[in-house]
């Protein structure tokens, strides 16, 4: 805790660009900070479960090893001895990429993934993986081979998926900064739920590829998928992002886009978009957003409601592209290895969108172009959309499970992230109000305009305040 003589907080409790810049000054070293983060670990993982495998003592090595650099006078990287967690779903050496499923405990990666690659070549120091769900592909983070993730706030309360560990161990202070990746929300719902920050980059800002993998990516991740940062603070989230999207030869998708770009700091005109036919708000979800617009208001940005283009139409051609390619050979084959509760939500949710067929796959990977063009063209009107994370506020534990209805309802609530993942934009979920539960919004942008949304979340963050680890809650 904080120490009483100095007022310092306890490491634990810092964000990681603090830590990094007590670390660089000397202040603090890597191996206090690491040890500090790992007690926290220990203290209230068992409430939570965020965390799976134990790698403590390989970051004590690594953060001793960080102290010697620093004592020998080498140049220290931008998150020199910094604490980060990663998610089971990327390759990190000398670990298991179990991505929540029993049958991969024993898939030890021999190299790192490229977001693992950057943040080892920025000086992290890596202290755990969080959990996800079995293939990362449910919104709520349970698995066979290490269980079920509670939300800090409310156990009874979904924490989100599939980056639900990450969000949780960055809500409770067990590391400041947490790798994330994001299909449909995976690394903004979990932020949302917890209270905390969290971004999903542009499509092709940040390389990715999984040594272990025995095949390419489908299409829909390719186009879709993007991996992310959670933090407790936007500055983080910047760091964390800067530091994680550098050049990895390994995947030919990535784009050398530059984060900064001239009018980042501009307070434009921003879309308060509140809803849709068959996407009823929650009065409260609502009643934050609105919040949000009026603290942007305040900070200088033009607010106005407008839809965007295409909405319900998007959200329903995403989610049957991507259940047509879970319906695949190659996802059967995977669902077979997958846990009884992540293929009954998958058998429900079938259900509610067509499988569409390869002429049609086709086509609507064509329309892609169509709805992204319409989507620009509303970006030059509007640089900036306001619209919830979800719909709903969280949902209880295993909900999507229980029944068809139930499962169209979670299908529903979480559209705002599946519509803006298809579309391959950036966009940042902010902890607007985190009590009694909290409740998170969205800032989206057209695509590489990250710094843009970034800069907006930092102007809702000045109303917000500085975001401190939370005890769980039982």
């Amino acid at each position: 805790m904080t120490d009483e003589r100095t007022g310092t907080p306890a490491p634990w409790q810092m964000d990681a660009t603090d830590l990094a810049a007590r670390i660089a000054r000397r202040e603090l070293s890597a191996l206090d900070a690491a040890r500090s983060c790992l007690e926290r670990l220990d203290a209230v993982n068992p409430a939570i479960n965020a965390m799976v495998g134990d790698l403590g003592a390989g970051a004590l090595e690594e953060a001793g090893r960080a102290d010697r650099r620093a004592e020998a006078g080498e140049p220290l990287a931008p998150l020199h001895g910094v604490p980060v967690t990663t998610k089971i779903n990327v390759d990190q050496a000398g670990v298991a990429t179990t991505n929540g499923v029993a049958a991969f405990t024993g898939l030890i990666a021999e190299a790192d993934s490229p977001p693992v690659a950057n943040w080892r070549k920025a000086g992290a120091v890596f202290i755990g993986r969080t959990n996800a769900p079995p293939f990362s592909v449910r919104w709520f983070t349970d698995n066979e081979p290490h269980g079920l993730t509670l939300n800090p706030w409310d156990p009874a309360r979904n924490v989100g998926g599939s980056s639900g560990g990450a969000a949780a161990a960055v809500a409770t202070g067990i590391g400041p900064l947490a790798h994330g990746n994001d299909l449909a929300g995976s690394a903004r719902l979990p932020a949302s739920a917890c209270g905390i920050y969290g971004m999903r980059p542009t499509t092709g800002r940040v390389p990715a590829f999984n040594p272990t993998g025995k095949g390419e990516r489908s299409l829909c991740l390719q186009i879709g998928s993007s991996q992310g940062v959670l933090a407790r603070s936007v500055r983080d989230i910047r760091l964390g992002l800067e530091t994680m999207a550098v050049r990895d030869p390994r995947d030919p998708l990535w784009v050398p886009a530059p984060l900064a770009m001239e009018g980042d700091d501009a307070r434009v005109r921003v879309a308060l978009f509140t809803g849709a036919p068959d996407y009823a708000i929650d009065p409260t979800v609502r009643d934050v957003l609105r919040l949000a617009g009026d603290w942007l208001s305040n900070a200088g940005y033009t607010v106005e409601e407008a839809a965007p283009p295409s909405f319900a139409e998007i959200a329903r051609l995403w989610m049957a592209m991507l259940g047509t390619e879970m319906q695949g050979p190659a996802m059967q084959q995977a669902m077979a290895l997958a846990d009884e509760p992540l293929r009954r939500s998958q058998a429900l949710t079938a259900g509610l969108s067509p499988r569409l067929s390869a002429e049609e796959m086709l086509a609507a990977f064509t329309a892609r172009a169509t709805y992204q063009r319409a989507w620009q063209l509303f970006f030059e009107q509007y640089p900036l959309l306001l619209m919830p994370t979800a719909w709903a506020l969280p949902f209880p534990v295993g909900y999507d499970t229980v029944g068809e209805s139930e499962a169209l309802e979670v299908l529903r609530a979480h559209s705002p992230c599946c519509v803006t993942a298809f579309l391959g934009v950036p966009a940042i979920s902010v902890p607007v109000v985190r009590a009694p539960l909290p409740v998170g919004i969205q800032l989206v942008g057209a695509r590489f305009r990250d710094g843009l949304c970034l800069t907006a979340a930092e102007a809702l963050g000045q109303r917000i305040g500085p975001i401190l680890p939370i005890d769980p809650k039982g």
